[in-house]
């Protein structure tokens, strides 16, 4: 941290956050920016596991840079959430809406995933129970070592997938596994009780999910460790959590696309 921001650094940052709002001082703006920047690179960082080659971990970060940004232009400080919470959603939506405006993900394998979720939804729902990995590579017709190279290879489309699990409205109505950042304050009683309504939906869902599999996704979403980490606690190889993880957001997304195609009959 630059002796120019020496000043800044025995202020406390409530009171920082206020007057940077009241004035927009651009010593104060550049002091957040250099003392946040570190998210950037831990987001993107996350982001990176389990994208193909072709994207490149400088560009995530690149993408990240604005989120931050516009992070720091939106926050406030009333809401009472902590900026860093705040500004890893912003971080991770700006690397996400970039990837989605170059779509970085070929056809095909949108397509493998798309029909991985409508049949796990399929076997669920005829079963009424989880499905193993062996019922599932039968109905793909394809074998269990086929079936696990798949979950590798589409692995990246969970992680845009999930952050996109669930849209109200506009961008700053979205809800997916981090809690809502609006403050109550700022929001009409039926846009709190219809968020609050989503997010239990998406707890209830998850806690469907195998017991593996609801590790991997409280682990990765809620107490924000890699899949490497992840891989170290439940004592299995990345790759194996990676699958995991996949496997966990296709059956997700099929049981809340369901919930969401009869609200939307409502």
């Amino acid at each position: 941290m630059s002796k120019l921001f020496d000043k800044y650094n025995n202020t406390d940052e409530t009171e920082l956050w206020k007057s940077y709002r009241a004035t927009k001082d651009q010593n104060i703006r550049s002091y957040l920016v250099e003392k946040y920047s570190p998210l950037v690179k831990h987001v993107a960082g996350r982001i990176a596991i389990g994208m193909p080659q072709n994207v490149e971990f400088d560009d995530l970060v690149s993408y990240g840079v604005f989120g931050l940004l516009d992070a720091i232009e939106k926050f406030d400080p009333d809401r009472q959430i902590k900026f860093k919470t705040y500004a890893m959603t912003r971080i991770r939506g700006s690397i996400f809406d970039e990837l989605r405006s170059i779509d970085w993900i070929p056809r095909s394998i949108r397509q493998k995933a798309k029909q991985l979720e409508q049949i796990i939804g399929m076997l669920e729902n005829k079963e009424g129970a989880h499905v193993e990995d062996e019922a599932i590579a039968k109905e793909m017709g394809i074998s269990v070592e086929e079936f696990n190279s798949l979950l590798t290879k589409i692995s990246g489309t969970s992680l845009v997938s999930l952050n996109d699990i669930w849209f109200l409205g506009d961008e700053n109505d979205e809800v997916s596994f981090m809690e809502t950042l609006e403050s109550p304050m700022n929001m009409n009683p039926d846009t709190i009780i219809e968020k609050e309504e989503i997010k239990n939906v998406i707890v209830e869902a998850i806690k469907t999910l195998p017991d593996k599999e609801k590790k991997v996704i409280v682990l990765y979403y809620y107490e924000d460790l890699t899949l490497k980490e992840i891989g170290e606690v439940l004592e299995v190889t990345e790759s194996r959590i990676s699958q995991l993880h996949t496997r966990a957001v296709a059956r997700l997304r099929s049981k809340l696309g369901k919930v969401k195609s009869v609200i939307s009959k409502k």
